[in-house]
Order: C-alpha cells, then structure tokens, then sequence
C-alpha cells in the first residue's frame, strides 16, 4: 500500500464522483493499484481557474474495470472516507512545491508533476495534511467545548511520537472530521443560514449557524460540501426532523404537518428559495436532497 496523488478539474473528460469513484485510463493502473487500501489526496491542477490545490483526501478501497468503458478503471472510494480540506493547499508555497518529491537532482520541477495518477511520500502526504486540516479555526460554535471545566481538566498525557498511520487516522478522526465539515460548509454559504439569509456573528466573533448534512453520516452521507448546507438553529431543527426541505432547485418545501405553516413562512426567505453558495459548483448535490425528500421531508 501506499499513498498517491489523484488529478482532478472540473472540466474532466472522465467520468469522476470524487466521494464515490475516479476514473483514470490504463496506463495509470499500476500506480493506482498501490493505493488500494490507503489514503490519496485530490489535487486540481495549476492550469484550472481558481483553482484549490491539494484539497480533499480519501481512502480506495478498490480498482475494478468500468463497467461502461473500455481502457478505463475506477477506483472505488471507501464509503464515509473523503473528506474536503477546510484549508486547500497550494501546489506551490515558499520553497516550491509542496510535494518536495516532484524536484529533480538539478532542482527542477520533475515530469511527474503532470501525472494524473502519481505516487507521494508520506513526507509530503503527511505535510499536505497537515495544512490542509489545520485546526485554527473562526468559525466555531459559540460553545467554548476546547476549555475543560475548572478543576476537571484531564492530566497532559506523556509525549509518545506517532506512527505515520497513527497520524492520519488521528487527522481524520470523527471530531476532527466535524470540524473540517463545519469550516468548509460555513465558507462555501459565508456563514450564512440558507433558509433564512441571516448572518449573526456572537460577540466572540464566530458564526452562530451550523452545518448540516443533508444525508446524515450514520445513513452513510459524505463529509462532502455538496451534502452539506448552512442552517440557523431553528432551521436545522426543522430540516433534521423533515418539517423543510429542498427541491433540485433550491425551493423551499414545507411540509404538510406544520401546525403553524405561516409562521414558518414568515421565518424562511422572502422568495421561497434557499440561498445558494457563493461558488455555484457548491451547491447540494440533487442526490442528496432527493434522500432528504424521500426519506425524511413529512411531505
């Protein structure tokens, strides 16, 4: 096993679902034959407009031929594994690539770098999770939950040096998988409550919304911002419990066993439509809110 790098834009000719499958030609299949079982980090290239870098990670959990086109493979994403980067890395920082691997003896950019599906060490593995994931975080519920209660904080355990594997499953923990969710989703709405359009920002300067899974994690839903939406308390309350939910385009649906249908309607957007992201390649995803409809929304 081992780790690789998988290129990924927007505009691809392949038949990709990043949280689900990648699909790569060939030539490729050896590479990524060694990834099978371990973790990849998504990386968009240099060339793509606005480009995020190196801004997701997930773990395949196996290679099979496509079905549906010949010469070409997929490789297939452990469910509830890929996760997006709260803080996309750059492919290039002070000194120069954050995959130091790519740099040749004479110090120049190797023809690696253009390979789709690549290797990576878990030096550099390590490095782009590291930024990626980082913890600083401005987006916090207004609950301090990192202060322990006086007089029951827990004993500092002794430092012991972690293992490279020990690493990643820390990074990827549930808590920690939570906060990244939060950040990402909270940026891609500018922290603002889709249902509602309010912005509050508590007196700590954190954002009082939330970030909601629209297909929730224990029914197998992604850390994916495309299954993601910002939610104000209330809103989120109602959302979880199937009173509101979304159409393809973003109508607000609500449903039937509302006792106080006009309160609600006073309470949603003037329109009747959620506030979509600031990015339009953030949106929800229509599989998502077609979970959301057919199993949750009391229509």
């Amino acid at each position: 096993m081992g780790h690789c790098v998988f290129m990924v834009r927007p505009d691809s000719i392949y038949d990709d679902s990043p949280s689900e499958q990648y699909q790569f030609p060939k030539q490729y299949l050896e590479r990524a034959n060694t990834a099978v079982g371990d973790w990849i980090v998504y990386l968009e290239p240099k060339k793509v407009r606005e480009t995020r870098g190196y801004h997701a990670l997930a773990r395949v959990d196996r290679i099979i031929p496509d079905p549906t086109a010949p010469g070409r493979f997929l490789a297939l994403i452990e469910q509830g594994s890929y996760l997006d980067f709260p803080n996309p890395v750059p492919f290039n920082d002070g000194d120069g690539p954050v995959e130091r691997g790519l740099v040749n003896e004479q110090g120049k950019l190797s023809g690696r770098a253009q390979a789709a599906v690549r290797p990576i060490s878990p030096t550099d593995f390590l490095r782009i999770l590291d930024r990626g994931l980082d913890q600083t975080d401005q987006v916090l519920p207004r609950q301090d939950t990192d202060k322990p209660t006086e007089g029951l904080a827990e004993q500092q355990s002794p430092f012991m040096p972690e293992t490279e594997r020990q690493r990643v499953e820390h990074l990827v923990s549930r808590p920690l998988r939570d906060r990244a969710f939060r950040r990402v989703v909270l940026r891609a709405y500018g922290e603002r409550c889709a249902f509602t359009g309010l912005k509050f920002i508590n007196g700590g300067g954190r954002a009082e919304v939330n970030a909601a899974h629209i297909k929730p994690v224990e029914n197998n839903g992604p850390d994916i911002v495309h299954n993601g939406i910002a939610l104000s308390g209330t809103a989120h309350w109602m959302f979880d419990r199937g009173l509101i939910s979304l159409s393809n385009d973003l109508e607000i649906l609500i449903s039937r066993q509302v006792n106080d249908i006009a309160s609600v309607e006073s309470f949603i957007n003037k329109n009747g439509r959620a506030t979509p992201p600031v990015r339009s390649t953030d949106r929800p995803h229509p599989h998502f809110l077609e979970w959301h409809r057919e199993h949750c929304f009391k229509s």
